[in-house]
């Protein structure tokens, strides 16, 4: 079996921690370096019950996406959530270790396994990486439709072909604008509305979107907007992460059991449908949904 240094490094050949944003905190955050690793398990979340998920199945390395401790902290005391999280993680010897910003630029990376889960072509980066000469990586993705969609028709694909949520995918636009290209990014993207206008797509995937962003974004430009659940859009990532890891574990003959989990972290639990009754005479009444509460990866919604 390799030593958990041996699978960081290999870790690292896939996702540079130097290309990490200055502001992240990726890398290992626990661990010894000459432990041996046999069962390694990939989420979006290092929180409580994704710890309790890595103990239970008798994993040596926990990977996520998001950092435990990204402003940085004073305490590790089991008294908080975080503090619990670290003593459950060492108690147990589970290592962590977080690819974040530079699993969102690598090659492929979060907004290409994104683009996979929604069956859409990768064209090129939506904000390419400067020093890639190969024009490979980068921030998000612009990619084509194999056939045109209308939005509501976008949208409803979408809702199927990410993992079910409580929120599904909120829709600002034309719902029969035609779509037949459309710029995907995993996890918060409206810092990105920029380089989406200027790329001329006829869509934006992402989550997180805000009032006001959107609002402006809608008054500059016909474009179609796609909010999806921050946790749905980057979970497929370790779908991607784990095969990657896969792969080198049997080219090395390692025989590493990877794992992804289908624990749903995301923070939303539930999800009412606004009531078209209560709604301003001049408002569009909301597209309908069920209260659906979720806890666990389900079918697509």
């Amino acid at each position: 079996m390799p030593r958990l240094s041996e699978v960081i490094a290999a870790l690292d050949t896939l996702w540079p921690p130097e290309r990490a944003e200055q502001w992240d905190a990726v890398g290992t955050v626990c661990g010894d370096p000459e432990a041996e690793v046999s069962r390694v398990l990939f989420a979006v979340d290092p929180v409580r019950e994704i710890v309790d998920e890595a103990v239970r199945i008798g994993a040596d390395l926990l990977v996520t996406h998001h950092p435990l401790y990204l402003r940085g902290t004073t305490t590790v005391a089991a008294s908080t959530a975080k503090g619990r999280v670290v003593h459950d993680l060492i108690k147990n010897d589970v290592a962590l270790h977080v690819a974040h910003t530079n699993a969102d630029t690598a090659d492929p990376g979060v907004s290409d396994a994104l683009a996979g889960a929604l069956d859409v072509r990768v064209v090129r980066p939506l904000v390419p990486d400067p020093t890639d000469d190969d024009g490979r990586r980068g921030l998000g993705r612009i990619c084509e439709l194999e056939h045109p969609l209308t939005l509501a028709e976008f949208a409803e694909h979408a809702a199927r072909r990410l993992p079910a949520t409580a929120q599904g995918v909120r829709v600002a636009g034309d719902p029969g604008r035609t779509v037949r290209t459309v710029a995907v990014s995993g996890g918060s993207g409206d810092s990105l509305f920029d380089a989406v206008r200027a790329a001329g797509v006829d869509a934006f995937l992402t989550a997180d979107l805000r009032h006001h962003p959107v609002s402006e974004a809608r008054a500059q430009t016909p474009l179609a907007l796609l909010d999806a659940a921050h946790w749905a859009t980057e979970w497929p990532w370790c779908e991607l992460a784990a095969a990657q890891l896969d792969e080198i574990s049997d080219r090395h003959g390692w025989g590493l059991r990877v794992h992804v989990s289908k624990t749903v972290t995301d923070p939303w639990t539930a999800h009412a449908a606004s009531s078209a009754a209560h709604a301003p005479a001049a408002a569009t009444p909301a597209a309908s949904a069920s209260f659906a509460p979720t806890d666990s990866l389900g079918a697509p919604n």
